[in-house]
């Protein structure tokens, strides 16, 4: 990796300003593995660059002339390409390929029978009408893992139910418990159902092959957003089923943990979790009372809980008296949890995330754009993507060429009756 130069055009953009990573070589613990990726989205494009990104080789299968629904997704595009899309596309080879007609399906159930993986995103229904079921698909590769994202699911009445991450995140009880205690129900700030979604199909279809290394049997996956959305409340659904006490919007100012929430200081707001007994005698050792963190009515989590907000009422003036930055270097030396509420722009600038590789300029001859990366190191480093998001049916030719053995009038053909 090396790191690019500050740039002092005016029409310099933000990404400008990270660290170039260039295309290499990868993780290669799915090498040889093949994926077709039949998703639109973000849900099912993201399942399959986490899989990209571990090696396997991603096949993308677009309409021709639209391609995958987020490349219209914009403003913001970057050189006319959509930066959602180019989010979560890279280390795939695009296939542009109407297999809504019969010749078109029939392109595909070749394509199928060289796949280990196939993902699809459409609802039952739709999924049997243009012949990407599970029962078509799994007749034409046994051992198929068969991977469907969908809102809820193959099965029960809601199966054919259209949905988006905002409908999921509804569903899912996450926006009532989100927000201030006075305010309207939020959505997240990012498409979570979708990412969590597309985290869970992934997981899956890694054990699925691992088992079918095993035993040589195909597997069906079936992911719905409202469930995987609905799995990450699992800290406080299941709290609620043990006790019968129903949570509400609190600003996020009401967890098990006390203190675990945002305050106010000279200048910017902190967060601050004093998650243990030792957490917190430090945390009042650093405001130079050390007599509060000794306090026999403090002493257990269950015991600051019942009194929040009398600690809170000691806390916040106190933090008010310095600017974030100075209570951060206390907190950080003395070993207490605490941190920014950074913007995007701070996020992006952070050198810590930066010299991890997670936040890159992956620059190619013909691209240069901003990407977040894998999110974890293999061996004690990082990974490099091995090429940038595809063009719209960059790969067609190639593809059908040296994958399908099809020749220059085959390919020819197909083009004339529009299926490529």
């Amino acid at each position: 990796m090396t790191i690019n130069n500050r740039l002092s055009a005016p029409d310099a953009l933000p990404f400008h300003q990270l660290p170039v990573m260039r295309a290499g070589p990868g993780f290669d613990l799915l090498d040889g593995i093949r994926v077709l990726d039949l998703t639109t989205s973000v849900a099912g494009p993201y399942s399959t660059m986490l899989l990209a990104d571990m090696g396997a080789e991603v096949i993308k299968v677009e309409r021709p002339g639209s391609g995958d629904d987020s490349r219209s997704w914009g403003p913001p595009f970057l050189e006319g390409e959509s930066l959602w899309f180019l989010s979560v596309n890279r280390n795939k080879k695009s296939l542009a390929l109407d297999y809504s007609s019969p010749a078109g399906l029939a392109v595909l159930h070749e394509l199928v029978a060289k796949a280990d993986i196939v993902v699809v995103n459409q609802p039952p229904r739709v999924a049997k009408k243009l012949g990407t079921d599970t029962k078509t698909l799994q007749a034409i590769k046994p051992d198929l893992i068969y991977v469907s994202i969908t809102g809820f699911g193959l099965t029960g009445e809601r199966a054919d139910w259209t949905c988006y991450d905002l409908i999921a995140e509804g569903y899912s009880g996450i926006m009532d418990i989100t927000g201030e205690i006075d305010g309207e129900p939020q959505k997240v700030g990012a498409p979570a159902a979708d990412m969590l979604a597309g985290q869970d199909a992934a997981m899956a279809a890694l054990a699925a092959i691992v088992a079918r290394g095993r035993t040589g049997k195909g597997r069906v996956i079936d992911v719905a957003l409202v469930d995987s959305m609905t799995k990450f409340l699992t800290c406080r659904i299941v709290p609620f089923m043990g006790s019968g006490e129903l949570p509400r919007r609190s600003g996020g100012k009401d967890s098990v943990i006390a203190i675990y929430q945002t305050f106010a200081t000279a200048d910017e707001p902190l967060t601050l979790g004093l998650g243990n007994d030792a957490i917190w005698k430090r945390f009042w050792d650093v405001m130079g009372q050390p007599e509060i963190g000794a306090d026999p009515r403090f002493a257990s989590n269950a015991d600051r809980r019942a009194c929040r907000a009398e600690i809170v009422a000691m806390i916040a003036p106190l933090l008010r008296q310095r600017g974030r930055g100075e209570w951060l270097a206390l907190f950080g030396t003395a070993r207490v949890p605490s941190g920014p509420i950074q913007r995007l722009d701070e996020v992006m600038a952070d050198p810590h995330l930066q010299d991890r590789g997670l936040l890159y300029r992956l620059k190619e001859a013909n691209h240069d754009i901003p990407q977040v990366g894998t999110a974890f190191h293999l061996d004690g480093k990082a990974n490099q993507p091995r090429h940038a998001p595809p063009g719209l049916g960059e790969h067609t030719d190639a593809l059908l060429g040296e994958l399908l053995h099809y020749d220059t009038t085959t390919i020819t053909e197909l083009k004339n009756q529009g299926v490529i």
